[in-house]
Order: structure tokens, then C-alpha cells, then sequence
């Protein structure tokens, strides 16, 4: 069964996203941070991971290329409040392995597209 990792270091966002996937039947970890997703990456064994760029400590880019240093096929959607093409996120982001790219605020109907759409593909 696929499993999602949600990895935002706001309560209500990862909140928010936890519950609307499991409403879906959908198997949902959650990570606080950069550091708390790698912690629970081998354990979990996500098939993808929701990643947001801004956080804390580790950023969503360095967690995004320890991730793939860990296991190259796990997915990757980053997630951010910022232009895609400020300081070339969204190509760093794709260089580094991720898949596609999400803009907060979250819309839902985007959201299950694209999450929906990386754990079938």
C-alpha cells in the first residue's frame, strides 16, 4: 500500500494535509522537520513525501537531496508559500530529483491531483 509522508513545520498545514489523505484512505506519516523526516525515513518507508522549502534547521532542499541520497526511488513534491522561480527553486528542486512542485496557500483539488497522480504513476 503506498504511503505518504507530510513534512511541514507547521502544525496546522501538516495537520490539515494529514486528515484530508486519510479521509482518502490513504496511509499518512507525518514528519515536523527536515531532521524528523530523515529519523523516520527508514522506519516508514514513504512512497512519497510531500516536502515544504521553508522550514527550520534543515531546509526542503537540503532534506530533498538527503532523501534521494537514501533512496533514489522515493518521490518527492515540494511544497512553498514562494514564487516557484525565485533564486531558481522549482530547477534546483527538479535537478535534485523532485517530481513536481506545490504553492501554498494549499488548494485541495490541486493537492489530491498531484499527490494522487505520484502514487499511482
Amino acid at each position: 500500500m503506498p504511503k505518504l509522508m507530510i513534512v511541514d513545520d507547521e502544525d496546522d498545514v501538516r495537520e490539515f494535509a494529514a486528515n484530508f489523505f486519510r479521509k482518502r484512505k490513504i496511509d499518512v506519516v507525518t514528519a515536523e522537520s527536515g531532521e524528523d523526516a530523515l529519523r523516520k525515513l527508514e522506519k516508514e518507508k514513504p512512497t512519497l513525501v510531500l516536502l515544504d522549502i521553508q522550514m527550520a534547521g534543515l531546509d526542503g532542499i537540503q532534506t530533498l537531496e538527503s532523501i534521494k541520497k537514501k533512496n533514489k526511488d522515493i518521490k518527492v513534491v515540494m511544497v512553498t508559500g514562494r514564487s516557484p522561480s525565485e533564486n531558481n527553486t522549482l530547477e534546483k528542486c527538479k535537478s535534485l530529483g523532485a517530481m513536481d512542485y506545490i504553492h501554498k496557500p494549499l488548494r485541495l483539488d490541486e493537492l489530491e491531483r498531484v499527490v494522487l497522480s505520484a502514487l499511482t504513476s
